[in-house]
């Protein structure tokens, strides 16, 4: 069984973290919408997936490492994929979101990787089953997991009659035949997709996670949760014919070159990078500073870790930005303006990194908050604007009502009432999306009202 990644928290919940809120039974006019004003949840329709930029002789190297091994750096013996058409289908009691979600999923993996996938028709049996079951019952099966993905099972009770056999162990599979994944039903529906697109991708392909992937899903620094141009191509690699369930490392790499100058061959004019391999002491660091269980003090003492690490490997690139920024969502309450200076530092890393684009959106959004709080609207709209579009492209209906809302404060601030109140009302179609269920929403409200000087800061 892969090990879980989704303990490290969405980067569009952290404001929580950076100001007071407003109590829940103190209306302010942000957040004075009655149920009825509330808009219908928006998503999103034409996937905008950026093409993976980056030569063939890192993916190869990035494919190997993804593909032959587990996150806890175990080597997988042989490749697996599934063999033949795969057919997937939901149970439980799913959402309508999810169902869309999927479909529009399946719609990608056949269109952009090439893979032979469709819905179960009626009650037939399925490859991967998608189990819609509540936070509760999978906290039961996997503490601490949002969802979590297991081979060879078709129940969750299936998993706890045989989590503790060989059964589940991915290096025993040479050929992918049953799939499990288990989705809580009871999230956002953006949850819900970005578990349904994380755990599908596992189940189809790679079982690892690399640090040093900018643009990936398969990252555990949990930016990227819709599937990118890259991951999409990963797969595509994967059920290339020229590959087989079965094969070793070296018959894999011998074949991969081949395979991506024909379905890549941009990727042959490019030249590599070949990013350093991530240290386990740096990801220990990171995972004891943002996981769960940990005192302040131990994640402080792990964030500066994480630093000194990636300092001293002389990271430029987002694995040194992702430590400035895990430490300065540490310290926001202890130290606000050094935590500002780390965000800014982040910034600079991130900019100097290639597709970090979506990166640079949760920075800004730290950013602005924190200038909102000094009263610098000017400021905090012009960090937003140019990430909103960036969101929305990554269909992140969180960060983009996150971003939106924050503009719509700093409009306020600006006398721009009539402005502010129409980029506020567009921002709660995605909040519904991104959040969930209306308390939700309003509560997203209020935190970000929360940071103005007119509504809810005080110092």
């Amino acid at each position: 069984m892969r090990k879980y990644r989704r303990f490290l928290l969405p980067f569009y919940l952290m404001l929580s973290a950076c100001m007071p809120v407003t109590p829940a039974d103190t209306p302010t006019r942000a957040a004075s919408f009655s149920a009825s004003d509330l808009p219908a949840m928006k998503t999103f329709a034409v996937p905008r997936p950026a093409p993976a930029l980056r030569s063939n002789s890192d993916i190869a190297r990035d494919f190997l490492d993804l593909s032959f091994k587990l996150e806890s750096g175990r080597a997988l013996p042989s490749f697996s994929r599934f063999e033949g058409p795969i057919t997937v289908r939901v149970t439980g009691d799913a959402p309508a979101a999810l169902d869309s979600d999927l479909r529009r999923l399946l719609h990608r993996f056949r269109t952009e990787a090439q893979i032979p996938i469709a819905q179960a028709e009626g009650g037939k049996s399925a490859n991967i089953l998608i189990h819609a079951v509540s936070r509760k019952a999978i906290h039961k099966a996997l503490p601490q997991a949002a969802c979590f993905v297991v081979p060879n099972v078709t129940s969750l009770s299936d998993y706890k009659r045989l989590r503790r056999t060989q059964a589940l162990n991915w290096a025993r599979i040479t050929e992918r035949e049953t799939i499990s994944i288990f989705i809580p039903n009871d999230s956002s529906p953006q949850e819900m997709r970005d578990c349904l697109h994380e755990e599908l991708a596992q189940s189809l392909g790679p079982l690892n996670d690399l640090y040093r992937l900018s643009d990936s899903v398969f990252n555990d620094d949990n930016v990227h949760t819709v599937l990118t141009g890259f991951d999409m191509l990963v797969l595509r690699a994967t059920y290339d014919p020229a590959l087989r369930s079965g094969m070793t490392r070296a018959e894999v790499a011998a074949r991969l070159p081949g395979i991506l100058s024909r379905i890549n061959p941009r990727g042959d004019t490019l030249a590599p990078n070949r990013a350093a391999r991530t240290p386990r002491v740096w990801i220990d660091a990171i995972e004891t500073a943002l996981g769960p269980g940990t005192k302040p003090a131990a994640r402080r003492k792990a964030a500066t870790e994480a630093l000194q690490v990636a300092s001293a490997m002389g990271w430029q690139d987002h694995r040194r930005a992702f430590s400035h920024y895990a430490m300065g969502r540490l310290i926001l309450l202890s130290n606000p303006q050094r935590a500002k200076a780390e965000f800014a530092a982040a910034r600079v890393y991130y900019s100097n990194t290639r597709n970090s684009n979506l990166h640079l959106a949760y920075v800004a959004s730290q950013l602005a908050a924190y200038e909102l709080t000094q009263d610098r609207p000017e400021l905090a709209l012009s960090l937003v604007n140019p990430h909103i579009d960036t969101a929305a492209q990554h269909e992140n209906a969180a960060l983009l009502a996150t971003l939106m809302m924050i503009k719509a404060e700093a409009l306020d601030l600006m006398g721009r009432v009539l402005e502010a109140r129409e980029v506020r009302m567009d921002s709660l179609g995605w909040a519904r999306y991104g959040f969930g269920p209306d308390w939700a929403v309003r509560a997203k409200l209020r935190e970000i009202a929360a940071l103005s000087p007119l509504k809810g800061f005080r110092g």
